[in-house]
């Protein structure tokens, strides 16, 4: 596994744990040369010098004694001689009490037989100095004579084997202290060594601490600073609408994570921006085809309507007619003449009427074949709003003005679908009463004929045409009203159909808008491709 594949958890502690660990082996150095320094300064400071100031203070009391027993030697009385003998007593107790405490003080086994030697001479020094001291308590001082024979014997012992003996002591003692000096300089120099060997090893382990340190740092900070800021110029690009941005791969870490994510969401981001782009490009271009239609169908309508008119008109006439047909009809054959002519004429207005009415009808199959078109275009228009929508749910934040547009969309492709089926349901009451209007010229028509027959018969069927004409005059007045229902329904259309042009206008604006809004992100063209179809 790289280093940069770990996460930035296990960086940092690792990089404190080296900082730890080199700090700790930094300390422990410091501890073992210190230990070693504080052994020999212990070592000079309660053996060495002690064991120098000892022997100095040995060699002080042997020439303490050694005056004492000079004094015993040229003594002139007892009583001198009593009291100096008492000095080396007391000096000889002195001594061996202060060997008591330097012989725990001996450490090496050099200075254990230079002790040995300096117990030997000592105790030979002592038989000699018990003989100077007997022949000084024997000496008479009552007669000259006597007092310079033992005076004489007492100077040959202090002068001679007495001194050769205190001299082997001295000597002996010289090279106890000597020895415990040059092993305080030793231990001195030891501990200078050690102190510079422990500066030394210090001043390396601490450098190394501190450019290992540095080095950890400066890695694990352009380990996390780096990733992090390709991630932040990613995002400003992504916030300005540049989805070319690019994302720089990362390691498995959580920066690497997160530049991954940051590719995936341009990538995401970019198919759903390409696709709500094209889709809005539908939307407007079919909101356009929409509403050029819906001004044909208005057209279309407001002709409808106006035939409607003539036809209502020429219902009236028809009545009229009619009626006075059914007056005319009870009067004599001379108006027989007038009456057929009336009937022809009649008979020519029904047959417009059949055309017109077959004319409507047509138009109105057509206007709910339009109807329908309208209903499946705002049906796909809705299915584009909410295929919109979760995409620009996917898009997260980013997609939530998105949403909004979407379910714009979406409710006016819902207001435009419930305005189509009211006007498909009006267009179908509409064909319903053509329907019956239909059926009712047609029997005006065949009346018509039958009063064209009765007319041409009027010498044998008078009674039958006012009969007749009577009916005809009834089915007039159904056809008007009829033809008045249909021209309210056209009216309605009319209305309805400007409506829906309205609507569609409103629909093509806000898809132009939301084109518009779309338009900022900046694509690539392999986006623009794989942007999934409408």
């Amino acid at each position: 596994m790289k280093v940069s594949d770990l996460r930035i958890g296990v960086k940092l502690g690792a990089g404190f744990l080296v900082v730890v660990l080199l700090t700790t082996v930094l300390g422990a150095i410091a501890m073992v040369q210190m230990s070693r320094i504080n052994n020999n300064a212990e070592a000079i400071a309660t053996n060495l010098l002690p064991s120098v100031e000892k022997t100095g203070d040995l060699r002080v009391l042997y020439n303490r004694m050694r005056r004492s027993e000079a004094g015993m030697v040229t003594s002139r009385s007892i009583v001198e001689v009593k009291a100096f003998s008492e000095q080396v007593g007391l000096r000889a107790k002195d001594i061996a009490q202060l060997e008591t405490t330097y012989e725990p003080l001996i450490n090496s086994p050099e200075e254990q037989e230079v002790f040995k030697t300096y117990k030997l001479r000592k105790a030979e020094y002592s038989v000699l100095q018990a003989k100077l001291v007997e022949i000084a308590n024997g000496v008479d001082f009552t007669t000259a004579e006597t007092l310079e024979l033992t005076g004489d014997a007492l100077a040959m012992v202090y002068a001679g084997e007495s001194e050769t003996a205190f001299v082997a002591v001295a000597e002996t003692l010289g090279q106890m202290q000597k020895l415990n000096a040059d092993n305080a300089l030793k231990a001195t120099e030891e501990a200078r060594q050690v102190f510079n060997v422990a500066r030394a090893s210090l001043a390396i382990t601490l450098a190394v601490c501190v450019v290992l340190a540095a080095l950890l740092g400066v890695g694990i900070t352009r380990a996390v600073t780096r990733p992090a800021g390709h991630a932040v110029r990613a995002a400003r690009a992504i916030a300005a609408g540049d989805l070319t941005a690019e994302v720089p791969p990362g390691g498995k870490d959580e920066m690497g994570q997160l530049l991954t994510a940051l590719g995936e969401m341009r990538d995401n981001l970019a198919h759903v921006v390409s696709g709500v782009r094209q889709n809005a490009e539908g939307v407007a271009s079919a909101s356009s085809q929409i509403a050029s239609g819906n001004n044909d169908l208005s057209a279309r309508t407001e002709q409808q309507a106006s035939a409607l008119e003539e036809t209502a008109a020429s219902m009236e006439e028809l009545g009229s007619t009619v009626r006075q047909n059914a007056d005319n009809a009870r009067q004599a054959n001379q108006l027989a003449v007038s009456a057929s002519t009336v009937a022809v004429q009649g008979g020519d207005v029904v047959a417009e009427v059949v055309e017109t009415m077959k004319g409507i009808n047509a138009s109105s199959n057509k206007i709910a074949d339009i109807i329908s078109v309208i209903d499946g275009i705002a049906f796909q228009t809705n299915i584009l709003a909410l295929n919109a929508a979760v995409e620009a749910a996917r898009a997260g934040e980013q997609g939530r003005g998105f949403a909004v547009v979407a379910s714009e969309v979406r409710s006016l492709a819902g207001r435009s679908a419930e305005a189509a089926k009211e006007i498909k349901l009006l267009i179908t009451a509409s064909v319903e009463r053509v329907e019956q209007g239909t059926v009712l010229v047609d029997k005006a028509g065949a009346t018509m004929t039958e009063v064209v027959a009765s007319i041409r018969r009027v010498t044998d069927i008078m009674g039958e045409i006012s009969a007749a004409s009577s009916e005809q005059s009834a089915g007039v007045g159904q056809v008007g009203e009829a033809v008045t229902q249909m021209d309210q329904a056209t009216q309605q259309n009319a209305a309805l159909v400007e409506e829906m042009a309205a609507a569609a206008s409103a629909l093509n604006a806000q898809a132009g808008e939301l084109v518009n809004a779309v338009a900022v992100f900046k694509l690539d063209a392999s986006a623009t491709r794989s942007a999934p179809a409408p």
